[in-house]
């Protein structure tokens, strides 16, 4: 795996070790379970090809969330002086056709557009970063849209 940098706030990180808890746990009963035999008369057994892909999916789901709890970092306010710009963790207001649109930015695992949440990576996050008040940020994937930053929060 790669120890490629993963930005978390506090509660993106509660929810990651929660996960990696109930999966250990998880992975534990599984181990301790009777293990289905691998044959069955002459052909291998369901049952076993079920089971191991389980575990197979468990233990790649657990060694994805140890990289991640090895290489994260948590979303911090910058200096008061670069609150001007949007970073990782600014709120955003931004107008888009006439309509006002508020998000946040975070990192690739806590981005969520429905939840106003978007990554730092995305299209749209990656063109906003350092940009400031008043400016005006095109996008053009299948369709040309300008976002024009109204405000920034941290």
């Amino acid at each position: 795996m790669s120890d490629q940098k993963y930005y978390l706030t506090k509660e993106g990180l509660k929810k990651i070790k929660r996960e990696y808890k109930k999966l250990l746990k998880l992975r534990q009963l599984k181990s301790k379970r009777e293990v289905p035999p691998v044959l069955h008369s002459e052909e291998l057994n369901t049952e076993f090809i079920s089971y191991r892909d389980d575990l197979d999916f468990l233990d790649s789901r657990i060694a994805e969330l140890e990289n991640i709890l090895k290489n994260y970092e948590f979303i911090k306010p910058p200096p008061r002086k670069e609150r001007d710009k949007i970073h990782l963790g600014a709120q955003v207001q931004v107008e888009v056709d006439g309509q006002i649109d508020e998000f946040t930015i975070v990192g690739t695992l806590e981005a969520n557009p429905s939840l106003g949440k978007i990554s730092n990576e995305s299209p749209v996050g990656k063109a906003l970063m350092n940009r400031k008040v008043g400016e005006e940020v095109v996008i053009s994937s299948p369709v040309r849209v300008i976002y024009k930053i109204k405000k920034i929060m941290y």
